[in-house]
Parts: structure tokens; C-alpha cells; sequence
């Protein structure tokens, strides 16, 4: 899938690709701003909030650097039928923002189709999972504490001024959960200074961090983080874990009540085992393994009765696997393995490519048999239709996609 966005970040880093992701700090500038305003604006995204049922902690608010109680911006909207609905008070939330305050919205891609769609592409891209987390600053309101993140972080400055401080990090590649506490904060500042409109930031995983708006008077900061959660080494031994129940010798009791020749000879056996397995299963193959199990994301379902299958788009969260066997092409994505026939495999090409698909247009450059391949890949969910909605997402960002 290619993504405009994606393009504008790697030339605003320097970057040739995902593989400098998580390495060095890195600053740049886009150089198409119009890029901005398509993701997002202060205005969309007060309207998104105010349309949807939130709660915290997906919402939240700062003032004076400390979190605020949602009870200062939240209401429980109670139907005739006595049912109680989270709503942000949008009086309320203005009158935070007016007096300075910083608004937090996690995962904001769930609720956008432009953002769903950039997160898609930025996985597509790194093979990583991605979302994208939203902060909006007004006057003079001060961000969170410095503090660190345990995942790899490029952030947009969308709209206005923030200040910054970035500083190296105090444990080599920290966890969320890790062997001992990150508490004591670097003295090593890496970069201080002002994120303007345009400007991109990475940080990588552990680099302490803070921002505010502390002396800039009144005025607004509209930034997106984008948080890669790469797999680890950690990860690779739970993902073997899980493959040691296929061994006789692990399902065994551990030997509490023998003695120490026979505890040892145990614990000889599930070394040789151990190492059997870590040999077998590499971490390619954990990570391989891992972008096809992911289940499919959140999509609206193809029902037939609604109107015929007019466009499409593939939404697994990572790009489907194309094997191809004798006469044979095996798709494994989401979950799945399906099994079409060779003569499906420019269909397939098209219909997986992260691009929405016109499909009658789609016949002419493929084949007839282009339809029923999409209506296959639809039902098992590894592609969806085409809404309105979902449409405006990729329009000018990707390639070839149009309203």
C-alpha cells in the first residue's frame, strides 16, 4: 500500500525505509503540508469527540500537568429507558480549553477512517502494530511529566507550537513489564526545542520526554503520536512457550517431591528440549507467523441484501501471504488459509494490495472472475466493502484511490 503520509515521513527523517524505526532520535519537516489538515484538525476532532461515547481512560484531561477527574468533563446521559451513556460535556471541555488545559484521545484511529486507513498503511509499511494518540494543548497548559515510553513513537505536530525536551535514555530498551524499575530520568538532553505546524519527531523506545505550552500565551498545539509496539525477544520466548505443549516432556510434572539426582536429571531434559525447540521455530518465523494471526480489525460486513459488491479494499492488519503451489495459490492472512486456483492469482494481486478495488473497472484489467474472488475474500473477512465512509480515508492519500 502506498501512503502518502508514509513517504512524507521518510523524507522528512531521512529515512529509506521502516528499518531505521526504534534506531537513532530524528527531526525533519514535511514538505507537503496539506498533508495536515488531512489528517486532522482541532475542529474534527472536538466534532469526533462530541459525537461518540467515550470514557476514561480513552479520554483524557490535563491541567497544570496533573490528569483531571472525568467528572469534570464527562457526563452519564440517561435514555427514558434509564440506560446511562458516557458523553464528553462539551460545555464543560470548552471551558477547560478556553482556560488551558491538554485533551488526550488514544486510539483515535477506531473513530476515523483517515486515521484508520494512515495506521493501516504505517503497518503495512513497519509490520508493526500501530495507533495513533491525539493531544490537543491550549494556552499555556503544561503536557505530561517527563517520562519515557516502552514503544517507538513518530509524532506530527498538526497545528501550532509545543516545546520539548528529549533526553537519552537511562535503561537500555525498557519494558512495560520489566526485571526492575525506569524511575530515574537521563541528564543527557538530546534535543530542546519548539515543534512548529509541519514538523516530525521519532523518538525511540526509553528516551525520557516532556512538552508543554508553559509561557507560549494563548494559542493551540494539535499533535499526533504514532506508537509502533515492535516484538522482542520476550515476545519470541512466549510465542515458544506456547509451542512447548506439543512436547511429551514439558506437559510433565515438575519433580518437586524426588530427589536432587532425579530433579536434575529433569531439569536436564527439558534443557535438551528447550534448546530442540528455540532451534526450531527462529524468530523469523515468529515474526512471520504473527502478521498472519492477527484477527481481522473492526469492518463494516458484506451483507448482500444491501445493494451488490460494488468496491472493495483488503483490511487484514498486516499484507496477506501469497503462496503459490504448483496450480495451486494458498492466501494466509487474519487467521486464515485460503486455497484459490492459479488462474485467481492477478485477482488476488489486485484485491491485496491495500488499494481500493472498483470492481467493474477491476474485470477489465484482470478478468471477469475478479468479482467472485472478492466476494470470497469478503465473506472470510479478509477484505471489505468499499462504504462512503471508509473511501474518504484513502482519497489522495493513496495511490490510485478516488472518491
Amino acid at each position: 500500500m502506498d501512503h502518502h503520509l508514509i513517504r512524507a515521513i521518510e523524507q522528512a527523517l531521512g529515512w529509506s525505509g521502516p528499518s531505521q524505526l526504534g534506531g537513532a532520535f530524528a527531526r525533519g519537516s514535511l514538505t507537503d503540508t496539506t498533508l495536515l489538515e488531512r489528517m486532522l484538525t482541532p475542529q474534527r476532532l472536538l466534532d469526533m469527540v462530541m459525537r461518540r461515547s467515550l470514557a476514561h481512560p480513552q479520554l483524557r484531561m490535563f491541567r497544570d500537568g496533573e490528569e483531571l477527574h472525568p467528572v469534570q468533563y464527562l457526563n452519564s446521559e440517561v435514555s427514558r429507558r434509564g440506560q446511562s451513556i458516557p458523553m464528553v460535556n462539551m460545555r464543560l471541555l470548552g471551558g477547560l480549553l478556553r482556560d488551558g488545559a491538554t485533551m488526550v484521545l488514544d486510539q483515535s484511529n477506531v473513530f476515523d477512517p483517515t486515521l484508520e486507513v494512515a495506521c493501516r498503511a504505517l503497518q503495512w509499511w513497519s509490520r508493526e502494530h500501530v495507533q495513533a494518540n491525539i493531544y490537543l494543548t491550549t494556552n499555556e497548559a503544561a503536557g505530561f511529566r517527563l517520562h519515557w515510553d516502552d514503544h517507538d513513537v513518530v509524532i506530527i505536530q498538526l497545528a501550532g507550537e509545543k516545546e520539548w525536551e528529549v533526553r537519552g535514555i537511562s535503561r537500555p530498551y525498557p519494558l512495560y513489564r520489566d526485571a526492575v524499575r525506569n524511575d530515574s530520568p537521563s541528564e543527557d538532553i538530546v534535543w530542546a526545542g519548539t515543534m512548529k505546524t509541519g514538523e516530525v519527531m521519532h523518538i525511540p523506545r526509553g528516551h525520557w520526554h516532556q512538552a508543554t505550552r508553559n509561557g507560549r500565551g494563548s494559542g493551540q498545539s494539535l499533535h499526533m503520536t504514532l506508537g509502533f509496539e515492535k516484538r522482542t525477544g520476550v515476545n519470541w520466548l512466549s510465542w515458544l512457550a506456547d509451542w512447548s505443549r506439543e512436547t511429551e516432556i514439558f506437559r510433565h510434572d515438575l519433580a518437586r517431591w524426588d530427589n536432587t539426582d532425579e530433579q536434575k536429571a529433569q531439569q536436564h531434559q527439558l534443557a535438551e528440549a528447550a534448546m530442540t525447540l528455540i532451534e526450531s521455530r527462529s524468530p523469523v518465523d515468529f515474526l512471520a507467523a504473527r502478521d498472519q494471526e492477527v484477527a481481522p480489525p473492526r469492518h463494516v460486513p458484506y451483507v448482500d441484501f444491501f445493494g451488490p459488491l460494488a468496491s472493495v479494499v483488503c483490511v487484514t492488519n498486516f499484507p496477506p501471504r501469497l503462496v503459490e503451489k504448483g496450480d495451486m495459490i494458498e492466501v494466509v492472512a487474519a487467521r486464515k488459509k485460503l486455497t484459490f486456483a492459479a488462474k485467481a492469482l492477478p485477482a488476488l494481486r489486485l484485491l491485496l494490495s491495500g488499494h481500493p478495488v472498483q470492481l467493474d473497472q477491476a474485470a477489465s484489467q484482470v478478468g471477469a472472475e475478479v468479482e467472485e474472488v472478492a466476494k470470497i475474500l469478503t465473506e472470510e473477512e479478509l477484505c471489505a466493502p468499499l462504504t462512503a465512509e471508509l473511501s474518504s480515508g484513502y482519497t489522495d492519500l493513496v495511490t490510485n484511490a478516488a472518491s
